[in-house]
């Protein structure tokens, strides 16, 4: 269900007739800015801004988005709190009162800059994955010159990952159907059956798949659709608003450099 909502969104959204290149620059020239920048501000920005493109002009459906933005959200939030008690030096901002922990300011600073970097970054990722159908932002990967090997690896990795997903939940929905997780210690039994032979259901899968491709004259190399070149061209107006977008955020770097939270 996951996987169709995602490709559903990605062929269908406000900005599906945006040009896909301007959108793949658009999407990695910011997440390496998200990358670089020193201060939480820029990131925080990014997010603010690719949360914006996202909602109101692809017009995903907000609730959508944010169930997307849970699991980094929830990671970057435990980075945080880990980073703000274990890796700070300096004074203490915080006594929590157990075993001599504390936040202290640098450690806070360290933490909420990665959670910032963390959130700028995937957010630019979500805008390619709900804008851009893959087969299309992989076309333009391959026309920028990343090497082939990472795209292959990177289109069988996105495959299997829903193959993945799709096992599970079929033996899933068959253990529930059997009253599999009635109870606390059947549950953990049911799940201990499941993870066991997921790996092989899903090897078995991924032979299946590669036979396939073998009967269909697989050659080691797998061929995107790619758009004429006169259908690709970006325009004056959106080059000018990707540069001079990048061009504002590399700014706030640059003067933002030394901020800190506390």
């Amino acid at each position: 269900m996951f996987e169709n909502t995602l490709d559903n969104y990605a062929h269908n959204n406000g900005l599906k007739n945006t040009n896909t290149l301007f959108k793949v620059l658009l999407g990695i020239s910011t997440m390496l800015v998200s990358l670089i920048s020193t201060s939480p501000v820029v990131p925080l920005i990014i997010a603010l801004v690719m949360s914006f493109l996202i909602i109101f002009l692809a017009k995903i459906p907000w609730k959508f988005y944010l169930k997307f933005l849970i699991v980094p959200f929830t990671f970057a939030f435990i980075t945080f709190i880990f980073m703000s008690i274990f890796f700070g030096v300096g004074p203490h901002i915080l006594e929590l009162g157990i075993f001599n922990l504390a936040v202290t300011a640098d450690g806070f600073n360290r933490g909420f800059l990665v959670l910032a970097r963390i959130m700028g970054g995937f957010t630019c990722l979500a805008f390619l994955a709900l804008t851009i159908p893959m087969t299309e932002l992989f076309s333009e990967l391959e026309r920028i010159k990343i090497p082939q090997i990472v795209l292959e690896l990177a289109m069988l990795m996105y495959r299997y990952i829903f193959v993945f997903l799709d096992e599970a939940m079929n033996m899933y929905h068959a253990q529930e159907t059997r009253l599999g997780y009635i109870s606390l210690k059947k549950s953990f039994k049911s799940m201990g059956i499941l993870i066991s032979n997921l790996f092989i259901r899903t090897w078995f899968k991924g032979e299946k798949s590669y036979l396939a491709m073998e009967s269909r004259c697989y050659d080691g190399s797998i061929k995107t659709l790619k758009e004429p070149e006169s259908l690709r061209s970006i325009g004056t107006r959106n080059f000018c608003l990707f540069i001079s977008f990048e061009a504002l955020l590399l700014v706030g770097v640059y003067l933002t450099g030394n901020f800190a939270v506390v």
